[in-house]
């Protein structure tokens, strides 16, 4: 018998080599399983070491606020949390795995998952802010972290147009890293660029991407093919030109990770979640897409 939690998770992530677990390298999962390990006693316990399920893997750099993973806590494990407390075995994990996890890695929820829950294939979008700074008065080296310096002058607007052209249920496999066997077929909710006037942000190029999912390096190569169109290089059909040819172009580069943070995950309301989940294992057809984006003369 095991109990299914949710975790709500944040993490800087510049000095992880992305959220899968690798041998020799420092990874999110790994700090985070390895943590569970503690906390729950696994070894002691002659339970095997916890293994989590999460929203979205980012790359080595991307940092994430709106993180969920779950986690199949054996029973027995889940009752002895609070030991001789009178708390909530949720919140006497949370209190615990915080005490064991370094200061790039929050937890921001714990809860026992709904029936049917799946962090990963029970989620209907993802959503990622990706920050750009292009004017030298307002680079701050306390955010070059998190924010991505771009030298030349950025023509938000024209982004902004550039980018309605590629929404909808396509095959991204232009802005795709392939691996063999994934479908590169998404649909892509939003894909907006905006200079912002107030707030932390104040001045920067700011994209917000939201997709039911995302393919392996599909948000920054979104981005870079809209610096280019940003910096007058290429015209605005360019990036739906991209996405019918269907191959990645040397012209259109994959900027770097650091500028991205995964600000949220979306679920459906509790009595749909397993039905989403199935839904999403589901094979994505080729011919379950949109009709490709065509040029549009006169711009």
């Amino acid at each position: 018998m095991s109990v299914r939690v949710r975790i709500d998770l944040a993490y800087d992530g510049t000095d992880f080599a992305g959220w899968a677990r690798q041998p020799t390298l420092r990874t999110v999962q790994g700090v985070v399983e390895d943590g569970l390990a503690v906390v729950l006693r696994s070894a002691h316990r002659g339970h095997a070491l916890p293994r989590v399920t999460v929203a979205g893997r980012t790359d080595a750099g991307v940092h994430a606020r709106g993180q969920v993973l779950h986690v199949d806590v054996p029973a027995d494990a889940w009752a002895d949390l609070p030991g001789r407390s009178d708390r909530d075995p949720a919140e006497a994990l949370l209190t615990r795995l915080t005490g064991v996890l370094p200061a790039d890695v929050v937890v921001r929820g714990v809860r026992p998952a709904a029936e049917g829950f799946d962090a990963r294939f029970s989620a209907v979008a993802r959503r990622y802010v990706y920050r750009v700074c292009d004017d030298p008065a307002l680079r701050d080296p306390l955010r070059r972290s998190h924010v991505l310096w771009h030298r030349r002058r950025l023509d938000a607007d024209a982004m902004h147009v550039a980018a309605q052209r590629v929404l909808g249920r396509h095959d991204f496999a232009a802005y795709c890293k392939p691996r063999e066997g994934a479908t590169t077929i998404r649909t892509l909710d939003e894909l907006s660029w905006q200079r912002l006037t107030d707030g932390p942000d104040a001045g920067l190029v700011v994209a917000t991407v939201r997709a039911d999912a995302f393919c392996h390096s599909m948000v920054r190569a979104l981005v870079g093919a809209s610096l280019a169109v940003g910096e007058g290089r290429r015209p605005l059909d360019w990036p739906a030109e991209l996405l019918v040819g269907g191959r990645r172009d040397p012209g259109s580069a994959v900027v770097a990770a650091h500028g991205l943070t995964l600000e949220e995950v979306v679920y459906p309301p509790d009595e749909e979640l397993a039905a989403r989940a199935v839904r999403t294992r589901a094979p994505r057809s080729a011919d379950d897409v949109d009709t490709p984006p065509l040029p549009r003369p006169g711009d």
